[in-house]
């Protein structure tokens, strides 16, 4: 920040004391929001070009504008620009920066517009390149799951319910479900970037304006789908900031479940997995350890999204039209949100491929679990035996199981058919893994054509293929 005395403000005409230096710094926001410098430019630039097409502007008075901006922009890039509280924020800092470099046109930039419209068109040209940013880490993310899904299309592992040993399923499937949650978060992405993508400016404080503006003009010089249709909603709302951050939670809320399990398989107790330890940290004092850093501090990060989404909804709960001061404070939330999502999409893509399956830990959990308890049942339906009849005998066979520490396939045919008499010796064929998973041999299935068959389909849903 700069030392200098502090500038006049470009709002002072009405007032006859200054503000007070608290008040001043407590009401500044430059601090934080000098990051959307580019977009302010952006559209300050597109906002000149559209002045002098309708000939508010004269055609030199343009080009010292645009010229002006584009040497602003080069000098904050450089780290040759200072910013001042005084100045309050991004959008005053950078207009005075202007006048003081070309004069009077600098001061004509402002017609037609105000900061209203401008931090709203701003915000929207940030988060649409952010949704594009983070469409693409989603992308990066499924792709890495895509080629490690089929390397694990036929490693067996137990599926849960309850977290409890359900059905045996393969490592493959189950990283397909985590792309498919992945593919609903991205098409979420999507859809909020065409509510993103209309554009504020020319809504000036609240009413329009009285300058014969060419919105449309605007807005495609913006690359806006089309301008905003009510002057009073567009400055005002900040509904696609809330839509955004509820997708991001989502996301998160997917992230913070798939962290979930990758401590739990990392864990000695489970053992199903190896987590690189690029992706890990020892401990002070027990040199033993190791320990899932990454996906706990993901998991962690989750509440951070989540607390930023009900700090959004609560910020505009109770707002009268139009602006309000209260929104300065949208974008402290909307920023974090969106650099912890980059941040844990990039480490997550990074991760999953150097993620080492120990198969025969998973297999071993299988087996122990009665996972194929419901093939069993299957197989005496299919011999004619009415569900809730083969529900109980299995049952019963389970329980023997339990007493006896064996699982069903340990079982001899003499042992199981002392539960029913239906039982043949073709009944090993499906008490087996590969026996169980491969039956489910329809599409959404966990038998590994099918794996790899959606694996298949999902390459060409992203363009992969």
């Amino acid at each position: 920040m700069s030392d200098s005395p502090a500038p006049e403000k470009l709002w002072s005409g009405r007032f006859n004391e200054p503000t007070d230096a608290f008040v001043e710094a407590f009401t500044a926001s430059v601090e934080f929001d000098q990051r959307l410098y580019q977009y302010d430019i952006q559209g300050s630039i597109a906002h000149a070009t559209m002045l002098a097409s309708q000939g508010i502007l004269t055609e030199p008075e343009r080009d010292a504008i645009i010229q002006g901006l584009k040497q602003i922009r080069s000098r904050i890039e450089a780290g040759d620009f200072n910013w001042s509280v005084a100045l309050e924020d991004v959008h005053m800092n950078i207009e005075s920066a202007l006048t003081e470099s070309i004069g009077d046109a600098g001061k004509k930039l402002h017609t037609g517009r105000s900061r209203n419209d401008q931090v709203a068109t701003d915000i929207r040209l940030w988060l649409r390149d952010e949704l594009g940013t983070l469409r693409d880490a989603v992308l990066r993310l499924q792709t890495a799951l895509l080629d490690k899904a089929a390397q694990e299309a036929e490693t067996i592992l137990p599926g849960f319910t309850h977290l409890q040993t359900a059905q045996p399923v393969t490592f493959g499937h189950h990283l397909m479900a985590w792309f498919e949650m992945l593919e609903r978060d991205r098409e979420r992405l999507a859809d909020c970037h065409r509510r993103v993508n209309v554009m504020p400016l020319g809504a000036a404080a609240l009413a329009g304006t009285t300058y014969p503006i060419d919105r449309h003009l605007t807005a495609e010089l913006l690359g806006f789908e089309r301008p905003a249709e009510n002057s009073l909603d567009a400055v005002s709302d900040r509904d696609f900031a809330i839509e955004f951050s509820a997708a991001a939670s989502i996301l998160m809320m997917h992230l913070s479940r798939f962290s979930e399990e990758l401590i739990i398989w990392s864990s000695a107790q489970f053992g199903f997995i190896e987590l690189s330890d690029s992706f890990c940290t020892g401990s002070s004092i027990m040199p033993q350890k190791k320990n899932p850093d990454v996906p706990e501090l993901i998991r962690g990060k989750t509440g951070r999204i989540f607390g930023h989404l009900i700090g959004l909804l609560t910020l505009m709960k109770s707002q009268p039209l139009a602006y309000n001061k209260d929104n300065q404070e949208d974008k402290e939330p909307l920023f974090d949100t969106a650099d912890n999502l980059k941040g844990s999409l990039k480490v997550f893509a990074e991760m999953i491929p150097a993620i080492t399956c120990r198969k025969e830990a998973m297999r071993e959990a299988a087996m122990r679990g009665f996972a194929t308890a419901t093939d069993l049942a299957d197989y005496l339906v299919r011999k004619g035996m009415p569900f809730r009849d083969a529900h109980e005998v299995v049952g019963k066979a389970v329980a023997f199981g339990v007493a006896e520490g064996r699982d069903l396939s340990e079982m001899s045919l003499q042992e199981l058919k002392g539960f029913s008499g239906t039982i043949g010796d073709d009944v090993f064929q499906v008490l087996t893994l590969e026996g169980s998973v491969s039956a489910r041999n329809h599409i959404g299935g966990t038998a590994p054509d099918q794996v790899h068959a959606a694996i298949a389909r999902a390459r060409v849903r992203l363009g992969l293929e």
